[in-house]
């Protein structure tokens, strides 16, 4: 037992949104020899403590095993269907609705490894590696993800975030953003949706000030600390980034909802 481990009652949330134990079973072969909650157990693991695959203790099941099904469920978008529907039940039981009306948007230039993949330079924060960008609701939680390289500025790929919202939250009503979205992303915001309100906000000269409203998506950057394995990106996919991402919220939804 490691106190990354999910209790009886965190299971119960969410073992519903797992498929059945036969999915993956093929009709002549060898049977399933793993508990859906031990593999979960372990990617968990990884993910707080930051170890390599091949590092996981040996109680776990083997390396090999518990990476296909993280890359299957990445794949199959278990992990993003699973944060979504989490993020949907943390609202409701604080007595919001599904659907927000307001969002925060932000991006995060980390360091990658040596490991081969997408990445490039981010001249203003001096950082060779890649940025993850997110668009959170008022209380901090993921509406839409994008890991990608940090090359790429903000206004660009604020665009397709951007777009992500309006396509998928409806109701999103105001967008919070800081000054990096300045000039062609509000042009764009306005043209293409003009009942909406992208506010960029602007922080005093020569100090330190937390900026009203979007402090939300700053403290979800801080969230991303507590698993070790997001302190540095060390993902060769962007993809296995993202889902690093949504498994960092799911263990904090879930401990949220018991």
């Amino acid at each position: 037992m490691y106190p990354s481990d999910l209790t009886d009652d965190q299971w119960k949330v969410i073992q519903p949104f797992f498929p059945d134990p036969g999915y993956d079973q093929p009709k002549n072969g060898r049977p399933r020899e793993w508990a859906y909650r031990h593999i979960l157990d372990a990617i968990i693991y990884v993910d707080k403590t930051g170890c390599q695959w091949r590092q996981l203790p040996s109680d776990f099941p083997p390396w090999g095993t518990v990476y296909t099904y993280f890359r299957n469920w990445r794949l199959d978008g278990t992990w993003k269907k699973l944060h979504d529907a989490l993020r949907d039940k943390v609202r409701l039981s604080v007595v919001k609705l599904a659907q927000p009306t307001a969002a925060s948007i932000d991006s995060q230039s980390v360091k990658t490894s040596g490991k081969r993949g997408g990445r490039g330079y981010d001249g203003g924060k001096k950082i060779n590696g890649r940025k993850r960008h997110i668009v959170v609701d008022t209380l901090g939680l993921i509406l839409v993800l994008w890991v990608h390289s940090a090359s790429i500025s903000d206004s660009l790929s604020g665009e397709i975030l951007l777009a992500c919202v309006i396509k998928h939250f409806k109701k999103i009503r105001k967008v919070w953003a800081d000054c990096g979205y300045r000039g062609y992303l509000e042009e764009w915001f306005y043209r293409r949706k003009p009942r909406r309100e992208l506010e960029i906000t602007k922080r005093p000269r020569g100090k330190f000030v937390v900026q009203a409203k979007r402090w939300v998506v700053e403290r979800t950057f801080g969230w991303f600390e507590g698993s070790r394995r997001l302190a540095k990106d060390y993902e060769q996919l962007p993809e296995n980034s993202e889902s690093f991402i949504y498994i960092c919220m799911i263990r904090i939804m879930v401990k949220r909802l018991v």
